[in-house]
Order: C-alpha cells, then structure tokens, then sequence
C-alpha cells in the first residue's frame, strides 16, 4: 500500500440489512454504524489519509418511516455531542456538509460549535453529509453566486474556481477514492460534481462490518489503479 488517497468518501449503506441479518431492528444497526464511523476515522488517520468525509442522511431519507427518522435524528444529535471529544483526543477537524436549516435548533447549534471549536486542529479532516444532496447543494451554491452577482459582491467571469468556492466542500480536495458498501453501485446524489475523476469501490459488505482490513482492501485497489484525468 505505497499510494494512499488524500481524501476517501464513504457511503455508508447496509445498516438496515446487517441488523437483519443478525435478527436485530433496523434502529440497532444504525447504532451499530455509528461506532463503526469512530473506528474508521481512526483508521484512517493512522494510515495517512487526511480527509474522510461520510454521507449520514441525504435530502432523500426524510421520506423513510417517521420512527426511523426519529431514531436516527436522535442517535446524530448523540453523536455529535460526542464528536467534541473524538476530535479533541485525535486532532480532528469537523465539517458538516448539507443543509441544516431542517434541523432541530439544538442540532444546529452543536454542528457550529463543533466546526467552531475543531478548525483549527490538524490531524484527520473529517465531513458528516448530513441532510446533503449534491443536487441540492448546486442549486443552493448557484443561488448564492447570484445573489452575490447581483448584489456586486462577485465581478468577472464566473469559471469553475468561482462556483466551487460556493459549494459545501469549499477548500477540501475531491475525493480520490469513493468507497460504498452493502452491494449497491451507483452514488445515490452523492458529490456529483467532486466526483468527476474519483474512483469508485464497492462492496457487499455492510457498513458496521466494514473494519480496518476492509478498508485496507480499498485503499490497495486504489494503489493498483492508473488515475489518467482524460489523458493518455
């Protein structure tokens, strides 16, 4: 493993399904997911990858059974809170990406104090996607370059520079490796646009069975790819 991605993305699917398979409600896979994220921010960092960034709820999985909403709602606000000390032990700088203006007052207030109080930490990079589309996000960067244009804020042309540094991820690197688990293969409005020269690996296994050797797995299929950008 002699080439290690900068920036890994993951879609974190298969809770539900693993839960299941183990018997177990739907609920106590999402539990079971959400320690499995620690586990692999940490792994991350001890294999030098710098940024990690997880999609956690999408614009989309508001429509999913109230309950479940409910206890996925309740199970990030938890997390969260305890991100402040995940981040101070291990030098990690908190982002959340989407937007939150649906959320809870307390949930908001939580995800500014912990960008707030992590960005100045250097170690692992680390975005939650949480209520993020990437349709959603161009549609809001393209709102606000207007605003901005009309207003006199923004002069000159408007090249792609100047439309990134409107979306979410303003300042991050795209992804170099997107990683999906539990067996689906497609990116569900996932970083469209960050994903243009990504690559892709996907994986049956579900999400809370995703360990450090799994991801071992991806970053050497990464390491065994010609990454081209269009070129010969």
């Amino acid at each position: 493993m002699n080439k290690i991605p900068e920036h890994v993305a993951i879609i974190l699917d298969g809770n539900g399904r693993w839960a299941r398979s183990k018997g177990m409600p739907r609920n106590y896979g999402h539990t079971m997911g959400a320690k499995n994220v620690e586990t692999i921010c940490r792994a991350c960092h001890n294999m030098g990858i710098r940024y990690l960034t997880v999609y956690a709820f999408s614009t989309e999985n508001w429509t999913r059974p109230d309950d479940e909403v409910k206890a996925i709602m309740k199970l990030l606000r938890h997390y969260l809170k305890t991100c402040f000390t995940l981040a101070r032990d291990n030098d990690m700088c908190v982002k959340v990406l989407g937007d939150i203006s649906r959320l809870d007052e307390d949930m908001r207030e939580t995800i500014l104090r912990l960008e707030e109080e992590t960005k100045d930490y250097g170690g692992l990079h680390f975005q939650i996607a949480l209520n993020y589309g990437s349709r959603d996000e161009m549609l809001r960067a393209v709102r606000s370059l207007v605003a901005d244009r009309e207003s006199g804020k923004i002069t000159g042309e408007i090249d792609e520079q100047v439309f990134v540094s409107y979306l979410d991820t303003k300042g991050i690197p795209d992804p170099d490796l997107l990683i999906r688990t539990s067996g689906e293969q497609r990116l569900s409005n996932f970083l469209l646009w960050q994903c243009a020269y990504t690559e892709f690996y996907f994986t049956d296994v579900h999400w809370p069975a995703f360990d450090e050797k799994e991801l071992e797995k991806a970053v050497k299929s990464y390491g065994e790819r010609n990454r081209r950008y269009g070129g010969i």
